[in-house]
């Protein structure tokens, strides 16, 4: 399996970038969100314990998240990769990922890490803030935060990465078709050494 992890702060384009790579080459998006949603509509063994914690306003466990993601996998093995978008978060996810995708012989191939400064990383969520019409997101100053927050809680884990040697930075500054084409330049990369 061709699995890619999309990688960068918020404000990165990796939900633009992630529907185009999921149309072109055909791989199953996973978003931790999405599952949460549909193993709670299924109510899943996991989606009701994902619920319980929800509904007392605390954060899903890692094991249950990576347990959901776990029966994605089963459900998907015939497919031609998975596309992670937005997990793992933390050092401690992405060990607990590998670990899964060990078990199943399926590692993660490439972290592709869409680079943007921070100013630019700004200037786009208050611009997607004002349009989305939620005040929280077109406030610069809870924006900073949240880059704070990244670098503090995810950033590390492209240093996690590094050391197997499967991060590749791209540039996210420019056209999304330009972004897109370099991202898809280092797809045809390493879907050359899967197939």
């Amino acid at each position: 399996m061709l699995n890619i992890i999309l990688f960068g702060p918020p404000g990165s384009g990796k939900g633009t970038q992630s529907e185009k790579l999921v149309e072109k080459y055909h791989l199953i998006h996973l978003s931790t969100g999405d599952l949460l949603r549909k193993e709670i509509a299924a109510e899943t063994p996991l989606g009701i314990s994902a619920k319980a914690f929800m509904d007392d306003g605390k954060l899903v466990p890692d094991d249950v998240v990576i347990g959901m993601i776990g029966n994605c996998i089963d459900e998907n093995f015939h497919a031609k990769g998975i596309l992670f978008d937005g997990f793992p978060r933390t050092v401690t996810q992405a060990v607990a990922l590998d670990l899964l995708l060990s078990h199943k012989s399926t590692p993660i191939k490439k972290v592709l890490f869409l680079k943007v400064n921070e100013d630019e990383l700004i200037k786009r969520l208050v611009k997607r803030g004002e349009t989305s019409g939620r005040a929280d997101d077109a406030n610069p100053e809870i924006q900073k935060r949240r880059q704070v927050i990244y670098k503090e809680q995810t950033l590390p884990v492209s240093d996690y990465y590094e050391q197997f040697d499967k991060v590749v930075n791209v540039e996210g500054i420019g056209t999304i078709d330009d972004i897109f084409n370099s991202l898809c330049e280092e797809i045809d990369k390493v879907s050359l050494e899967v197939e």
